[in-house]
């Protein structure tokens, strides 16, 4: 069925750039208050727990905000440098909260979730060739609230992550990772029910009509595709299926094919045991030099320059929380 492609489609991308979720802050505080702080972490994830806010960013492009949010409410930050978090009534100016590097989750046990202002922040962690795709594929902000109708599982996931971080129990770390991925999750496929996306990636996962050439695609990358084959997958004639392809994807389907070939070949090449030669035959590739050289013209570098340069990455630890971590 297209809608189980179009989610396959997506599941496909969290796998090749190894999305984790983290949980690195929190704070309930009651009255006037404010947060901010830098930004250190391409893709970061602020949900609301109880309460309202209002946030700030700055980056790339300039200011965004503020914008207003309400429990259940879930902000995903892409490639921002700067972020400030207001909410509470009280008189006078407003106490500056500032979170405590070494959070404890255990902190928030003592939240009053009916008087409370209550936050919790993360990072969302993908490779190298994922911060590429995030960065170009998405706003710097996507705002998705726990009201709208294609974010039903949403503040209950939020719910669910704030139980687990404050309740300490056995295999809470496990929880709160798995939950973290499933609210990126929620946030994606609402973002894609609600927003027109820019021209490119996820615009092209949610377009229904060329959901069966994507997953021939991905299915087979290593398939010399012909426009003929995906067309009639589609149900479409050669010249309508490359026109939408390209309005919708902003590059021609073969162009696609072969960005999608470089995406599971940073992938693979993490992997100290692959040999190239045999991923160029996978992918593919007549031979070993001509991916190498289509190889460096997409990512840059040559495969085995890649390689090393990953291997010589360390994990990315989570940094001192600020502004809900």
């Amino acid at each position: 069925m297209v809608h189980s492609a179009q989610s396959d489609a997506l599941s496909d991308v969290f796998d090749q750039v190894e999305v984790r979720g983290l949980m690195t802050g929190g704070f309930a505080v009651r009255g006037s208050w404010t947060s901010h702080g830098t930004i250190t972490r391409p893709l970061k994830l602020v949900a609301l727990v109880a309460g309202s806010a209002r946030i700030v960013v700055d980056g790339p492009g300039g200011p965004i905000g503020p914008v207003e949010l309400g429990p259940g409410d879930v902000v995903l930050l892409n490639h921002r440098t700067h972020l400030e978090v207001r909410g509470g009534v009280g008189d006078g100016p407003p106490a500056e909260f500032v979170p405590d590097a070494r959070f404890d989750s255990m902190a928030l046990a003592a939240a009053d979730l009916s008087t409370d202002d209550v936050l919790v922040g993360g990072w969302i962690q993908v490779n190298p060739a994922g911060q590429a795709l995030f960065r170009t594929a998405l706003p710097g902000l996507v705002h998705v609230r726990a009201s709208a109708p294609a974010a039903a599982r949403l503040a209950t996931l939020v719910a669910q992550l704030f139980r687990e971080a404050s309740s300490g129990r056995l295999g809470s770390a496990f929880a709160i990772r798995q939950n973290a991925q499933l609210i990126l999750l929620e946030v994606l496929r609402a973002y894609l029910e609600q927003e027109r996306p820019p021209v490119g990636w996820f615009r092209l996962l949610a377009d229904e009509p060329l959901a069966p050439a994507l997953r021939l695609m991905h299915d087979h990358p290593g398939r010399s595709w012909g426009l003929a084959e995906l067309a009639g997958a589609a149900g479409m004639s050669r010249t309508t299926f490359a026109e939408r392809f390209r309005t919708v994807a902003g590059i021609p389907p073969l162009a696609y094919l072969s960005r999608w070939r470089m995406l599971l070949a940073q992938r693979a090449l993490r992997d100290p045991d692959v040999r190239v030669g045999a991923l160029a035959a996978e992918l593919g590739y007549g031979s070993e030099s001509a991916f190498s050289t289509a190889f460096k013209r997409a990512v840059g570098v040559s495969p085995a320059h890649w390689r090393r340069r990953s291997s010589e990455q360390t994990g990315d630890a989570p940094a001192p929380a600020i502004a809900a971590g």
